[in-house]
């Protein structure tokens, strides 16, 4: 968190290219450990339930910094900076304040044989290794195109667009809790193809340049799909991660599917300039959509910590 901070704090010193990208660097590094902790001290039995919350907070912050941003950067850029300062501050200074029995003994496991036992679990989940990052690549090439598409081809203002995003986010924040109890109760698999279908059916309806009332039924719909894909998703992938090496495993699950989320922007930019923004929404509506249809059709028997009731 200390690490993070700095490099926000670097940023608004950044008068070259090379210091903005070192900081931001900087922060990827701090902030990255974070949520794989957290993923650690998820418990096994109510795994769904409990991702879903740990979700919908990070949602929440991750919905609400936008909307924020929106209506400060209208009046000043240098408030919005001392905000995300301040904010970034104010993390580091919670954790200080996590309690000692927080903190698990770590018994020494040798570097070559945690690698052993990942590398035997990451060859029984290799079915699973395509869609991790094409998932992330499609939600990345997104994210440089998303304000001017809902600005241009929407035709919505600023102050409508921060509306957007809370409707998305909140109904996906209000839907990961009931979502990740009944995945929990009722198997992964059909909340894995409803979702990541509607989700690629909101999202080319989108493109369609519906008036405003329907953009944000598709908003809601993007919400309550993501909401049914998060906790089953990473519920899955826990089977997969050795319980004596739980930092390493989901550290290198993220890393794989970081690999999406890197060429995610690079690929959705380049896509935008020479195709347009609505052709980079289409693609990725396809991408969702048939996502959906290769879990409709995967062998969920290759899935650990399914019964065999959930076995569908």
């Amino acid at each position: 968190m200390l690490a993070s901070l700095a490099g926000m704090a670097l940023i608004g010193w950044a008068d070259v290219p090379w210091i903005f990208i070192s900081a931001a660097g900087l922060y990827g590094l701090g902030i990255s450990p974070i949520w794989i902790y957290c993923l650690t001290k998820v418990k096994e039995e109510s795994r769904g339930a409990q991702m879903g919350f740990l979700y919908m907070i990070w949602l929440v912050g991750l919905g609400s910094g936008p909307v924020v941003l929106n209506l400060v950067l209208v009046h000043s850029e240098m408030a919005s900076y001392w905000i995300m300062v301040l904010v970034s501050a104010g993390a580091w200074l919670l954790s200080l304040m996590i309690p000692k029995e927080a903190h698990a003994e770590v018994a020494a496991v040798p570097f070559r044989k945690q690698l052993a036992v990942l590398g035997t679990h990451l060859k029984d989940m290799r079915l699973l290794l395509p869609g991790m990052i094409l998932q992330t690549l499609a939600a990345g090439m997104l994210q440089p195109i998303l304000p001017s598409f809902v600005k241009d081809h929407l035709g919505m203002a600023s102050w409508q667009y921060t509306l957007l995003l809370l409707a998305g986010g909140g109904f996906t924040a209000l839907g990961l809790i009931p979502m990740g109890r009944l995945s929990d109760r009722l198997g992964k698999k059909w909340f894995l193809v409803v979702g990541f279908i509607l989700f690629g059916v909101a999202l080319y309806g989108l493109t369609l340049g519906p008036v405003t009332v329907l953009a944000f039924v598709w908003a809601v719909t993007l919400g309550l799909s993501y909401a049914a894909v998060l906790p089953a998703w990473n519920a899955l992938l826990a089977a997969y991660v050795p319980p004596e090496q739980k930092g390493l495993g989901w550290g290198v699950l993220s890393a794989v599917e970081g690999i999406g989320g890197l060429l995610g922007p690079i690929i959705g930019g380049f896509a935008a300039t020479g195709y347009g923004e609505p052709s980079v929404v289409l693609s990725t509506a396809v991408i969702f959509a048939v996502i959906g249809v290769i879990y409709l059709l995967f062998p969920f028997r290759l899935f650990r910590g399914e019964t065999p009731a959930q076995r569908m």
